[in-house]
């Protein structure tokens, strides 16, 4: 699959996508949200209608720079890289929010094991915490369809999420999170699935929780993402971890 990819006309733009989404990979898998195989980050290339993707059969400690595949808005792999399969179910997700929000440029998907634990509650989600606040009243669902393979799901899939909404719980399924960036869903993913592994901490406790007042979740929710934004102030230090960890991650 590298052997294929001609990186001699790859624009600037694609080059540092490739490099910021291989690193998301690389995170998604040392904090233990990954799957084997399963799942998919995606990143829209600025200013096209191509975006990347992982390749099926890659663990996400395998994806690298240049084994990520590059697809148009109908899943089909373009720029040499024709050959290279994908998994139809991450074309359903991923390119059906891609289709509806042109605003995003990465959607993260998950089946942690807090975010399954969570997403099979009939209360879902509940912030108790910090963490949990900075998606206070905000929270989209999407209801259980089995493995997204219909087409049609995208549709729902894109209405539940809305105009404005940047995470969602699957029901029964597991997390999405997206960003205007790839460090912006990135780091609301870390932070939904730390707030998830709480509640469900909390919950087998047997205590009793103390409650916040609505306002004051709602201040801790402003000043988050006062904060918290597409910039993600946390992704230098991340993407220097990574390069210091896993430089096999930008083989460029």
């Amino acid at each position: 699959m590298n052997k294929a990819l001609n990186t001699s006309k790859m624009s600037s733009e694609e080059r540092q996508t490739r490099i910021e989404l291989a690193a998301c990979y690389r995170l998604i898998a040392h904090y233990n949200m990954d799957e084997l195989i399963w799942n998919h980050i995606s990143a829209k290339i600025p200013d096209t209608e191509e975006f990347l993707i992982n390749p099926m059969g890659y663990m996400y400690h395998e994806i690298t720079a240049s084994n990520l595949v590059k697809v148009d808005i109908e899943g089909n792999a373009v720029g040499g890289l024709e050959d290279s399969p994908t998994n139809f179910t991450g074309f359903v997700i991923h390119s059906g929010i891609h289709k509806a929000r042109h605003d995003l440029q990465c959607v993260l998907h998950t089946h942690s094991e807090g975010g399954l634990a969570v997403s099979s509650l009939e209360e879902g989600f509940v912030p108790t915490t910090q963490d949990g606040f900075m998606f206070h009243g905000r929270m989209k669902y999407h209801d259980y369809e089995g493995l997204s393979v219909d087409l049609d799901e995208q549709q729902r899939l894109a209405a539940d999420l809305g105009e404005d909404g940047m995470e969602m719980i699957l029901r029964n399924h597991g997390l999405l999170t997206c960003g205007q960036s790839v460090g912006e869903a990135f780091v609301r993913m870390y932070y939904l699935e730390r707030a998830c592994r709480v509640q469900m901490m909390l919950m087998a406790s047997g205590k009793p929780v103390r409650e916040v007042p609505e306002e004051i979740k709602e201040k801790a929710y402003q000043q988050s993402w006062n904060c918290f934004n597409k910039n993600a102030p946390e992704w230098p230090a991340l993407m220097r971890m990574v390069k210091n960890r896993y430089p096999d991650f930008n083989d460029l």
